[in-house]
């Protein structure tokens, strides 16, 4: 799989080069094999210094893929069970009419309880009780189960809480013991990155035309009402320390090699570990909602904890395939079809659709047909 080097590297070279990306990190797996890892450009926008494979990117929301995986892992033996009202474990979420919600309805996104207040801040996302107790006391938009409506910021603090209650632990903790130490990935996959580590990570810059992006888009999207600007994502965001070492598992931070490597490790075997069981990967990766997202207004299929479906490709067409995007442009994901897992991590901030996750995307799949 030279082929797939070269092509890697010559695609995020020319973006590069054209001024497009400023760093860029991509690897692929295929059955458990790195096939791909690849890099380019600069780490840090004002000293220069060159991104390398171990270099960890803030990566906004692709970290809920982590945060899902880690709750797969937990449930393959046995700590937690999908159907388990989330208020057994978490008395006070059953507040307001939530008290039927259960595990199953967090992960694709239905509870029902997708806003934070409009004066929310960073601050406020680094005090994890606060959070979880200000979500346990929302009462609901809907009926939990009865509609879906991506959850920005609230998601990952439901995710958290549920895996603190179930195992007694913080997720970040969770991930190293029974993801990343396993799989090798425990100074390149984080929640809370340790203060210390602080100075290995990729400085994030907003890319040309972001803020007219952000502009172009309606202001009555109730996306927007459900999430402040000061806790949107941006390069100052992800570049911010608080943000950075707290444990707000709707982000995460990582280098592409690592996320891809999780996934891998979902579809099948990496150097003798295998995350969960193939009758697991088959329920957590099928359909399980496709409905109209309520936040953005358009259908959007999803598995348990990921979307379904190619970046850049009709979804409809690409089942197979899960993983999720975050915004500013880096994405992971896993094909149960092809056995391909990949990821892009960028510094490059920008909100909209990503050209490095379509183009690398594209060239998995025609991989995958020769």
């Amino acid at each position: 799989m030279i082929a797939m080097q070269e092509l890697v590297q010559r695609t995020i070279d020319q973006l590069v080069e054209s001024g497009a990306e400023l760093g860029v990190q991509v690897a692929v797996y295929r059955h458990g094999e790195l096939v791909a890892d690849a890099v380019a450009g600069a780490a840090d926008p004002e000293g220069g210094r060159p991104v390398t494979p171990d270099v960890p990117f803030f990566s906004a929301s692709t970290g809920k893929g982590v945060t899902a995986t880690v709750v797969h892992v937990l449930a393959e033996r046995g700590a937690l069970d999908y159907d388990t009202p989330i208020a057994e474990l978490w008395p006070e979420f059953g507040a307001h009419g939530k008290g039927g919600a259960t595990i199953r309805h967090a992960l694709t996104h239905s509870l029902g309880v997708p806003a934070v207040p409009s004066g929310l801040t960073v601050k406020d996302l680094a005090d994890w009780d606060g959070m979880c107790a200000l979500i346990a006391g929302t009462e609901p938009w809907w009926e939990p189960g009865t509609r879906t409506g991506y959850h920005a910021v609230t998601w990952g603090f439901v995710m958290g809480e549920i895996v603190r209650r179930a195992v007694g632990k913080p997720i970040s903790q969770v991930l190293e013991e029974e993801v990343a130490a396993p799989l090798g990935i425990a100074d390149e996959l984080y929640f809370g990155v340790p203060e210390a580590e602080l100075g290995r990570l990729a400085r994030l810059e907003d890319a040309p035309g972001s803020a007219g992006m952000l502009a172009a888009m309606p202001a009555d999207l109730p996306l927007f009402k459900a999430t402040p600007p000061a806790v949107t994502p941006s390069a100052a965001y992800g570049n911010d320390p608080l943000v950075l070492t707290s444990d707000i598992p709707s982000g995460g931070t990582m280098s592409a090699r690592a996320v891809a490597r999780m996934y891998a490790a979902l579809l099948g075997e990496v150097d003798g570990v295998r995350l969960i069981s193939p009758e697991r990967l088959r329920e957590i990766t099928a359909l399980a909602t496709a409905d109209v997202d309520q936040m953005v207004g358009f259908p959007a299929p999803r598995a348990l904890g990921y979307n379904l479906g190619r970046p850049g490709a009709d979804p409809q067409q690409t089942p197979s395939v899960f993983g999720v995007p975050g915004m500013g442009g880096s994405a992971a994901y896993a094909d149960t079809a092809t056995g391909f897992s990949y990821a892009v991590t960028k510094n490059r901030f920008f909100p909209g659709p990503s050209a490095a996750v379509d183009r690398i995307a594209a060239l998995v799949a025609e991989a995958a047909e020769n």
